[in-house]
């Protein structure tokens, strides 16, 4: 019980993180010019496409390989279409319209969303085995996992409420699904926290899933949206998202 505190901070600190960057809606005045929304939905492309990758699928093989050995693509692949699939089943089931910025926000908003859910999980799986360590520098190596988590959840915030902004006309707006999709992580940690030596086991398959849910959205939504005409706005901002969020992950060893 000494170290609770720490397993509070890490837990509340990658929800404050993804709010803090969802708030950044607040920092510009008016409708985004359409360079500025280009290199935005660029920027949120590049984010997902680096996170994807360094976050949830290179985890994600590593944690199936002790279990899987050389298959572990198996369990890696499967989870990655499904997560796909799972994008195309909710646009038939909230019948989000094919083409148009709120339908895209609303795809973006989802995807992220479904991948705080297996980040959460790995914060709170971190914190359950330091609770069975019991030493302070299990607790305080969990704590450097949520800080890593927390900061590479700033620019998904971001990637989430400025797109909403120019979908809903409201920065309030915006700002609350940023919000909502943050709520996620935590709860997903106090779930992993619980249910550290069960969960595990699925934790391969839940990262690949979101990986998939993040990749098709990239494509379907986010890179046609940034495409300006007779520039390359867009193009350079998938290069600045991807660049970002890898050095985030990377220097930060999520």
């Amino acid at each position: 019980m000494e170290y609770t505190w720490v397993t509070i901070v890490g837990i509340v600190f990658i929800f404050l993180m993804t709010t803090l960057g969802g708030a950044l809606v607040y920092c510009f005045k008016t409708q985004l010019p359409q360079k500025l929304q280009s290199i935005f939905y660029g920027f949120a492309g590049g984010v997902m496409t680096a996170a994807s990758i360094w976050s949830l699928l290179l985890p994600a093989l590593s944690e199936a390989e002790p279990t899987w050995g050389k298959l572990s693509f198996i369990p890696v692949a499967i989870g990655f279409l499904l997560g796909g699939l799972l994008i195309v089943l909710v646009e038939k089931w909230l019948k989000l319209p094919k083409e148009g910025e709120e339908g895209r926000a609303k795809k973006l908003f989802i995807s992220v969303t479904v991948h705080n859910i297996p980040e959460g999980l790995a914060v709170g799986f971190a914190f359950g085995a330091a609770h069975s360590i019991g030493t302070p520098a299990a607790y305080f190596a969990a704590l450097g996992l949520a800080i890593g988590m927390g900061f590479q959840n700033f620019p998904e915030g971001a990637a989430v409420t400025l797109p909403m902004q120019t979908a809903l006309k409201s920065k309030n707006k915006a700002f609350l699904y940023g919000v909502w999709s943050a709520l996620v992580e935590p709860v997903s940690a106090v779930i992993g926290l619980l249910f550290a030596t069960f969960l595990r086991v699925l934790q391969p398959w839940l990262l690949a899933f979101a990986a998939g849910s993040m990749i098709f959205v990239v494509a379907e939504e986010l890179l046609p949206a940034s495409k300006a005409e007779d520039h390359s706005w867009g193009a350079w901002g998938v290069m600045l998202g991807f660049v970002v969020m890898m050095i985030l992950d990377i220097a930060l060893g999520a």
